[in-house]
């Protein structure tokens, strides 16, 4: 039986200041996840020399992969710390955070880059108003499906950290973005403001910026079928570019 778990935690106390690795030794309880380690780094601050120290930061809320707030790198691999199981993982476990995006302090992010990503290609519907403007159309069975699948995307984020087109030196949007256009163009009310969405994801840092390298599909941790948004809205885009030639 494992008596304690054997953590390296990196380690920033501002966004200018360098990081550094710190080590923990937790007690070990069996169906651990990341976050319960945390928590208990948290409510006995001491690190594996025996030294008191600052609790670790981190971001989390919903608890059951659904929000997206605790992305992180885990043993080198992006994913969520709330659905990461300890068993499954081998020692000593490594966390890092996010490294596409800028550091807050230890494992927190500022996720400010993926927000103005969505301003930018109007990812909602409008359909707000202070009057009735009763139901809306149906969507047929397909449609409807498919826009379920891409729904599930939370903004989580690790599929920056995978794709290798997201980096300091370039202004990608990221992958996440493909399926947020699409979802929104698939409703028949979203559809309204489908030459605007495509138009902006056009531009610099669209999706003529994306390499194709498909490894946020191997990361996104709901699966969501990313690769086929990214050739239906670069096909979409293809013929909005024709239609704007010709008039």
């Amino acid at each position: 039986m494992m008596e304690n778990i054997h953590v390296i935690v990196q380690r920033q106390n501002d966004p200018d200041s360098k990081p550094y690795d710190e080590e923990f030794l937790i007690p070990y309880r069996a169906n651990m996840n990341i976050i319960s380690v945390l928590m208990s780094i948290r409510s006995n601050p001491v690190n594996k020399q025996g030294k008191h120290t600052s609790p670790v930061q981190w971001d989390m809320n919903c608890l059951e992969e659904v929000c997206g707030a605790c992305s992180m790198i885990i043993n080198g691999t992006p994913r969520q710390a709330c659905s990461t199981l300890v068993d499954r993982l081998e020692q000593p476990i490594r966390l890092k955070p996010m490294e596409t995006i800028p550091v807050v302090r230890d494992l927190v992010i500022e996720r400010e880059r993926m927000f103005q990503a969505l301003k930018r290609v109007q990812a909602w519907i409008p359909i707000d108003g202070t009057y009735d403007i009763g139901s809306g159309p149906r969507m047929d069975e397909s449609t409807r499906q498919w826009g379920y699948e891409l729904s599930k995307c939370f903004t989580c984020g690790v599929c920056l950290e995978a794709c290798p087109n997201v980096n300091s030196s370039a202004d990608f949007l990221g992958p996440f973005v493909f399926a947020q256009i699409d979802v929104k163009n698939i409703h028949p009310t979203g559809a309204m403001h489908k030459q605007d969405r495509l138009e902006a994801f056009m531009g610099d840092g669209g999706l003529e910026s994306c390499g194709n390298s498909q490894n946020c599909v191997q990361v996104c941790p709901k699966g969501g079928p990313l690769t086929t948004s990214i050739a239906k809205i670069n096909r979409e885009a293809t013929f909005q570019s024709f239609r704007e030639f010709f008039g």
